[in-house]
């Protein structure tokens, strides 16, 4: 499938409306896979014999490479074929995954998680440059949104249908089966994947020609502290809210699996329904740099505030404040993607976004331990949620005042590619 130059056309094209379906499943696919392991916790603790410590480097393990390969999957992507990097990603992270269940140690799982952190390490990258030069700006909304319904319906599908399966037939043949079923997502990728004109070899961006230039861009960092806040607020509902729910809100572990699912499901369609009206509202006049921004900041700051909220109501009301904050970060995900399309352009999206989801990903490492040790020394939860709330609000001012206009950078002497000749 060739892609179709990006234009202002109010329908999608089929081809790429196949390519969003594909890019949505594949992103539902890579968050199933990245939190799987959460819920074999307790069976992995138990057969194979590991210390609260050795669960603990487990669980975090993926991380590390995730969070440390995203500049240089950037940099791929910008200097090759987006849709192949991709493919080989997709490859290596349901290899990883299929081969978690076949390990019997703690070693041989650490390297399985770290080798499915590089794979999947390619996966937003890959989402910003196809969007960024295939997509037009009235699209992105819906393009994005997509993308956000499908990476928050992988964990609560995933807990739904994953805690089912693995208390059937254990974990070793869920790891397993999922990896290996999940191959079969390459074939109609290489069959309808975006194609465009090779770059020549003389035109292809320097190592490093833009990823000076991006770091010099004050809305880049804006960027990166509101990714870091909206990565705090999900990171931090995706590994503690079960124990929320069921140890200070007393639910059972079947209310609590439909809590959270419910939760999740709530946050994606938002993130649908706040990228297609974005799209339908830019079309009507209004530019996308006031719409990408005050759908963010709304959808942020007011889900931090329905979670400070949530802490101090009774617990029927606590659940209706958990449902308003999920659907209020459903709101302004989308935005958070789009704004960072549109500001570094076909030409650079790959390593922008590698470096904005490499900061955004800090979260991943700081939202779980800070949690814990307020836990820990306060007793209840009313701190952490607090602390959630405030990086919410400041994620909000940093997109206000730090992130300039959502326009199109104009980047110091950037290489003419091919694919920018087609479009003159």
């Amino acid at each position: 499938m060739r892609a179709a130059n990006p234009t202002d056309s109010d329908r999608l094209s089929r081809p790429l409306r196949r390519v969003l379906l594909l890019l949505t499943l594949s992103i539902f696919i890579n968050y199933i896979d990245r939190s799987n392991l959460s819920l074999a916790a307790p069976l992995l603790k138990d057969e194979l014999a590991l210390s609260p410590w050795q669960l603990g480097v487990l669980l975090g393990s993926f991380f590390w490479t995730y969070d440390g390969f995203q500049i240089p999957s950037g940099w791929l992507i910008d200097r090759f074929d987006v849709s192949w990097v991709l493919g080989l990603g997709f490859l290596v992270w349901s290899c990883a995954t299929a081969a978690t269940g076949l390990m019997h140690g703690f070693a041989s799982l650490l390297v399985a998680r770290l080798i499915l952190g590089m794979g999947e390490s390619v996966a937003y990258p890959s989402y910003a440059k196809i969007l960024a030069r295939d997509f037009s700006v009235r699209h992105r909304g819906i393009g994005n949104g997509a993308i956000a319904a499908g990476q928050l319906c992988g964990p609560a599908i995933g807990t739904f249908a994953g805690g089912m399966l693995m208390a059937r037939f254990g974990w070793r043949p869920f790891f397993i089966g999922l990896g290996l079923i999940s191959l079969a997502w390459l074939l109609p990728w290489f069959r309808w994947r975006p194609r465009a004109p090779e770059p020549a070899r003389a035109d292809r961006p320097r190592p490093g020609s833009h990823i000076r230039a991006i770091l010099r861009q004050r809305s880049l960092w804006g960027a990166c502290i509101t990714h870091f806040c909206c990565n705090y607020l999900i990171y931090f509902l995706l590994t503690w809210l079960p124990y929320y729910l069921v140890r200070e809100r007393h639910f059972s572990m079947d209310q609590m699996a439909k809590i959270g699912g419910a939760a999740f499901l709530s946050s994606a369609a938002a993130s649908v329904v706040s990228g297609w009206f974005s799209d339908q509202w830019i079309t009507e006049g209004p530019s996308a740099s006031r719409v990408r921004k005050l759908l963010l900041v709304v959808g942020l700051a007011g889900a931090g505030l329905w979670l400070m909220l949530c802490v101090l109501a009774a617990p029927n009301l606590a659940i209706i404040l958990l449902f308003a904050a999920s659907t209020f970060y459903g709101i302004c995900n989308p935005h958070l993607f789009a704004g960072a399309q549109t500001l570094a352009g076909p030409q650079a999206a790959g390593q922008w976004m590698g470096v904005q989801n490499f900061m955004g990903n800090l979260a991943g490492i700081v939202a779980s331990p800070l949690t814990g040790f307020l836990v820990g020394r306060t007793g209840h939860f009313f701190w952490p949620f607090v602390v959630v709330g405030s990086f919410a609000l400041l994620g909000s001012l940093s997109w206000i005042f730090i992130v300039g206009p959502i326009e199109p950078v104009s980047w110091p002497d950037p290489p003419s590619t091919s694919y920018e000749k087609s479009l003159a």
